[in-house]
């Protein structure tokens, strides 16, 4: 199947960016979900596509050269994915063996912890190679097991939203080894609190500034606080699940000195009166598009000054923004005028992204979605 691209289309593709929305094509053909098409441009074939038309993004880019997208195809994409992670077996016993369009294999994510191996298929395009991928990862990892993890995003290519084990046993619960670290997670449907495997080297970095006193906002399993491995740590989390999983990974790392407090964090920082040598602010994505940026702006100002109060002089402010709506210059942006507000200066220390396992491409400007800015207050 052959599809006309229009002209700003073809530009797109000219930057190799892998998304082609309806009205980037001169029209949007009647087919099948997920149908593969040779993209064209004034009768030139400038990329292979998955094709959906009844999805938003109508065309995700396979490959930018011709060629068959087979068994030969995926095996070569998935293989390339393992080669790039070889060095992380050294540092931890789970991490992102294929990241989507990321790793050129849009809309297939697979999480590799030890044998167990967790599956998204957020494509049509790729939904339709399910079957031939659990045969390539099965003779290439020879894992205990596979479990499919339904993702909302589905819904959006028409697809039904599935969670189940595709092959084998998959540990419900399971420890993840980092660096000399330890983490109890859930690998199947129901548990809403997963583990970030991309801030993996966020955590150590920013860790080894982990002072006298550290306060964890946005908690979630507690892995800034326990690298942190300060003489007291405050862990702030609102979700009684992330608490109870903060508590066990405590105790999986000894940490002795801490107090979990159940609240909202907004709420929390209008009552502390506490000082703090190091600070982390990682919330959830306050803006996942961009009509809701005002919003999260507003909110990151009133976390940031209120984070500074509570920070003592030559002590360390930790951000991250895990959504591309707020980049690292906004994060730059709020910390200096909330500096100014504070009459206090503020040195950059770090400058933080998810770890190598996510690849951020040059080219595919959203792979870079997570960003983080590590402060000192002078």
């Amino acid at each position: 199947m052959k599809v006309e691209i229009t002209k700003s289309g073809y530009e797109k593709l000219k930057k190799r960016f892998p998304w082609l929305y309806k009205n980037e094509l001169k029209k949007v053909p009647e087919c099948d979900k997920g149908s593969i098409a040779d993209l064209i441009y004034k009768d030139k074939y400038i990329a292979t596509a998955f094709i959906n038309p009844f999805s938003k993004i109508t065309a995700r880019i396979v490959s930018f050269k011709k060629e068959t997208i087979d068994k030969e195809f995926f095996e070569k994409r998935i293989k390339k994915a393992l080669k790039k992670r070889e060095g992380l077996k050294n540092i931890t016993n789970s991490y992102r063996l294929i990241h989507s369009e990321a790793d050129f294999l849009p809309g297939l994510i697979v999480d590799k912890y030890a044998d167990n191996l967790v599956v998204s298929f957020t494509s049509a395009g790729m939904d339709n190679f399910k079957g031939l991928i659990i045969e390539i990862l099965i003779n290439l990892l020879n894992p205990k097991g596979i479990y499919e993890k339904g993702d909302k995003i589905r819904e959006k290519e028409g697809l039904e939203v599935v969670n189940q084990t595709f092959y084998g046993e998959v540990d419900d619960e399971f420890i993840i080894k980092e660096y000399d670290k330890k983490f109890l997670t859930f690998l199947k449907e129901g548990q809403k609190t997963g583990f970030f495997l991309d801030q993996r080297k966020n955590r150590k970095i920013v860790g080894e500034y982990g002072g006298k006193k550290t306060l964890d906002l946005f908690a979630n399993a507690g892995g800034f606080g326990i690298y942190a491995n300060a003489s007291f740590t405050k862990f702030v989390e609102i979700s009684p699940l992330a608490c109870s999983l903060i508590e066990r990974n405590c105790e999986l790392n000894n940490l002795k000195n801490y107090e979990i407090v159940k609240m909202d964090v907004f709420k929390f920082l209008e009552s502390e009166k506490e000082k703090y040598d190091l600070i982390i602010i990682d919330p959830p994505a306050f803006a996942k598009t961009k009509s809701a940026r005002t919003g999260a702006i507003k909110g990151w100002k009133y976390l940031i000054v209120n984070a500074l109060k509570l920070l003592e002089d030559e002590g360390y402010l930790a951000l991250f923004s895990c959504s591309h709506s707020i980049t690292s210059k906004d994060l730059l942006d709020l910390a200096l005028s909330s500096s100014i507000i504070e009459r206090c200066n503020l040195e950059v220390i770090e400058f933080l992204k998810q770890d190598i396992d996510h690849p951020y491409i040059l080219n595919i400007p959203n792979s870079l979605y997570l960003t983080g800015v590590l402060l000192r207050r002078l």
